[in-house]
C-alpha cells in the first residue's frame, strides 16, 4: 500500500494578516519622507546660491548704506587676498548696530571666494551706513547669514529625513512580511 501525499491546502493571499496594504504603507511612508527631505535640501541650495549680493559690491572706504529691519539676519562678506591686516568695518544708524562675529563659513562663485566678516545686529528699522577698509585690495559685499558650511548643516536634516523613510518603510515590510508568513504556517496547521 502506497502512502499518498496530498498537497497543502491553499491560503489566499487576502486571508493572511496583516494586509497586504501595509506594503502600500510602507511605500508611501518612505516616498513621502524621501520628498520632504529633497524639497528642504533643495530650498536650502537655493538659499545658500543667493546668499551674497556679489551685484552690489563696494570697495575699501566705500560707504554702502541699507535698509534694515531688526532681525534682519544680514552678513558683511569680504573677497579678501588674505594679507595682514584683516579687513574692518563700522556701522551707524539708529540705535546702537553692532557688527559681530559670524563665525566659519564660505561662500564661493565661478572665480570668487567669499568669506563672512560680520553679523549685522540692527536694533531699529532704518538706514544704516557701512564702511570697510582693509591694507589689500578687499571688496565687499553684504547677504544673508550662512554659506556652504551652514549649507552642510541644514542638510543633514534632509538626508536624515530620506533616512529615516527608508528605514520606517524597510521595517513597516519586514514586520508585515514576517506576521503574514506566522499566519499563513497557523491557517496551513489548522486545516491539516
Amino acid at each position: 500500500m502506497s502512502v499518498q501525499h496530498f498537497p497543502p491546502p491553499q491560503i489566499p493571499a487576502n486571508e493572511l494578516r496583516p494586509g497586504r496594504h501595509w506594503y502600500a504603507t510602507a511605500a508611501t511612508i518612505a516616498v513621502v519622507l524621501i520628498a520632504i527631505g529633497a524639497a528642504i535640501g533643495v530650498h536650502q541650495l537655493n538659499n545658500v546660491l543667493g546668499s551674497v549680493d556679489t551685484g552690489r559690491q563696494f570697495a575699501n572706504g566705500d560707504t554702502l548704506t541699507l535698509r534694515l529691519e531688526p532681525g534682519s539676519e544680514k552678513t558683511v562678506w569680504v573677497k579678501y587676498p588674505g594679507e595682514s591686516p584683516g579687513p574692518a568695518c563700522d556701522i551707524t544708524g539708529p540705535g546702537a548696530p553692532r557688527l559681530d562675529d559670524p563665525g566659519a563659513d564660505v561662500f564661493l562663485t565661478r572665480d570668487e571666494t567669499w568669506t563672512p566678516l560680520h553679523t549685522i545686529d540692527a536694533p531699529q528699522a532704518g538706514d544704516y551706513r557701512i564702511t570697510c577698509s582693509s591694507q589689500a585690495l578687499s571688496r565687499y559685499a553684504v547677504g544673508d547669514s550662512g554659506g556652504l558650511v551652514t549649507l552642510a548643516g541644514r542638510l543633514i536634516l534632509a538626508v536624515l529625513l530620506a533616512v529615516l523613510g527608508l528605514g520606517i518603510g524597510a521595517v513597516i515590510v519586514l514586520v508585515t512580511a514576517l506576521r503574514r508568513r506566522g499566519h499563513r504556517k497557523r491557517l496551513l496547521a489548522e486545516r491539516r
